[in-house]
């Protein structure tokens, strides 16, 4: 298969939020590098490019996609500016460990790691989420993903029913039941998504269940969270909301901080939200339902 590189600078934050669209556009693999001069690079954590000043972020794309195609579909989802990039063949034998060198360990809390299959976990008394970076969006790189993350850990008690709206990766409703849930359930638009989705759940060891087509099955959560995008979750409000159960506790990510307050006012008849989560302007809002 001919592959083709493309090769954006940018600085570190905006590449966090690049990486993730490239993959859920049909980029093969995203990977970053710390571009300053070895001498003047500071000490990072594998796998967190947002700490460094300029990254250099290359894309593999196969025959199939235009890089310029999907790094303009990018970055109109991430809200980045279209950026000059360059375009470059690279050889069949070296890109997969190209793509590996990018990626690491992610630390997303005390307890919680994402680690790719070709890593040790840092930590083996932790909570491992073990998810290679993909074609579904959720890979634990992006803030709304780590906003997620953080709250199903503070809210899984054990044996509560989860329900993942927009589930790409599959991330969350794994995370879900390794904290300890009952059912974890997942739907998606994407069918792709959802098979890969179902892959990752079998390599965690754990039994989600996967849906396309973004219909939910007839249940009624505990816990629903829903890390899409802002203008689909308005859409959704009543479909979203009605699926958590009375008392039950609801999540809402893939929101930019000045469009928090839109969001919530499309629940506001049936969650009363808690104060928001917020990382790198993205927010995360929880509350319970009514």
């Amino acid at each position: 298969m001919t592959l083709r590189a493309l090769v954006v600078d940018l600085s570190g934050s905006e590449a966090e939020t690049l990486c993730d669209a490239l993959l859920e556009a049909g980029a093969l693999s995203v990977s970053c590098e710390d571009v300053r001069p070895a001498a003047k690079q500071d000490l990072a954590e594998p796998g967190e490019p947002g700490s460094w000043p300029r990254v250099r972020l290359v894309a593999l794309c196969g025959s199939e996609h235009a890089p310029e195609q999907l790094l303009r579909l990018a970055c109109d989802a991430s809200g980045v500016a279209m950026r000059e990039h360059a375009v470059a063949t690279v050889p069949d034998e070296d890109w997969v460990a190209k793509s590996r060198h990018g990626f690491g360990p992610i630390r997303v809390s005390r307890r919680l790691w994402v680690v790719p299959s070709w890593f040790d976990p840092p930590d083996a008394e932790a909570v491992n989420l073990i998810l290679d970076p993909g074609l579904a969006f959720g890979t634990g790189s992006h803030p709304t993903t780590r906003l997620c993350l953080r709250w199903l850990e503070q809210r899984v008690a054990g044996g509560e029913t989860v329900l993942d709206y927009g589930c790409g990766s599959g991330i969350l409703a794994i995370a879900a039941l390794k904290l300890g849930a009952g059912r974890a359930v997942g739907v998606d638009i994407d069918p792709d998504a959802v098979a890969i989705a179902a892959t990752n759940a079998r390599r965690n060891g754990v039994a989600g269940e996967f849906f396309g087509g973004g219909a939910i099955p007839g249940l009624t959560a505990d816990l629903v969270v829903a890390n899409i995008l802002a203008s689909p979750l308005k859409v959704l409000a009543p479909l979203i909301s009605e699926r958590c159960r009375e008392g039950g506790h609801l999540a809402l990510s893939g929101i930019l901080r000045e469009q928090a307050e839109e969001v919530a006012d499309s629940y506001a008849g049936w969650i009363a939200f808690t104060a928001p989560q917020e990382e790198e302007g993205w927010v995360c809002l929880s509350g319970t339902r009514r």
